[in-house]
């Protein structure tokens, strides 16, 4: 693994997502990952991203939220400790205004410039696409997230993986199977349903299977009875989180006319027609 991978790996694994799908940062793991051994020392650095912030015209409260939580100190004995949750922006300001000497600083610079600047582009790029170009990407984005998502719930034990999918679109469509989901498309038999998905849909899916994957390396689940029960219990989760939002649920969103892989079709005999002319 060259240096370049081992950092995006190093700042990727502690990274979060929250029931928005927003990504985040906990400053104490950051503070860690930074090589800060006292956490006054690192609030410092913090204090003078927030400034740096606030001088760009940026909200400090969208890149910085106050996160406390209660820690163990012994004894059946708790206390609060302060915390932040950081934005990938936060990141990169805490990195720029850290102590330069440090290695761990230099790459996070590096990385939270690079990251910060893709996410301004992508997210950009994507708002001028076409709604079959968002499908196009997002099913893209979900067959990477499956693949990553089999590779862990096997080493969590998986074996039957028809029935470890059903159990997360059940959770996020209400009870629904992958054939019950297929059958009210009125898709043939055997057709790929996330083909056949809008981008609010593909979006609603791609996080029940981000979410899950962390979990299950979270609480490192280790059977096949508990993996099938996490993964119904996210899809829970997103469904709940998308009605609390105001969203249309995913069994009421409408099926698209045309499968991608229709459109795919459609594009190649286009190209050939153009070339052959």
């Amino acid at each position: 693994m060259n240096e370049i991978t081992r950092t995006e790996t190093m700042f990727e694994d502690i990274k979060h997502i929250d029931e928005y799908g927003n990504e985040f940062w906990y400053a104490r793991e950051l503070m860690a990952i930074l090589e800060y051994i006292k956490w006054q020392k690192f609030k410092e650095v913090i204090e003078k991203a927030k400034d740096t912030c606030k001088s760009s015209n940026y909200n400090v409260l969208d890149h910085f939220t106050g996160a406390g939580k209660m820690v163990d100190i012994g004894s059946k004995t708790t206390r609060e400790i302060e915390d932040y949750k950081l934005s990938r922006y936060a990141c990169y300001l805490i990195a720029q205004n850290g102590d330069s000497r440090k290695k761990t600083i230099a790459l996070a610079q590096t990385y939270f410039a690079i990251q910060t600047r893709r996410q301004e582009l992508s997210d950009k790029v994507y708002s001028e696409l076409t709604e079959d170009e968002k499908r196009f990407y997002q099913r893209d984005l979900t067959k990477k997230g499956n693949y990553s998502l089999n590779q862990t719930a096997k080493n969590a034990g998986v074996k039957n993986f028809d029935k470890f999918h059903n159990a997360g679109y059940k959770g996020l469509y209400n009870g629904e199977t992958a054939n019950d989901i297929a059958k009210r498309k009125g898709l043939r038999y055997r057709e790929d349903i996330l083909d056949n998905m809008g981008s609010d849909e593909l979006i609603a899916n791609l996080f029940r299977i981000s979410q899950t994957e962390q979990r299950l390396k979270k609480d490192k689940v280790d059977n096949e009875y508990v993996a099938n029960a996490t993964h119904y219990n996210i899809g829970k989760i997103v469904r709940k989180a998308i009605k609390e939002a105001g969203g249309t649920m995913p069994e009421d969103l409408p099926t698209p006319e045309k499968s991608l892989k229709e459109l795919a079709k459609s594009k190649d005999e286009t190209s050939d027609l153009t070339f052959n002319h």
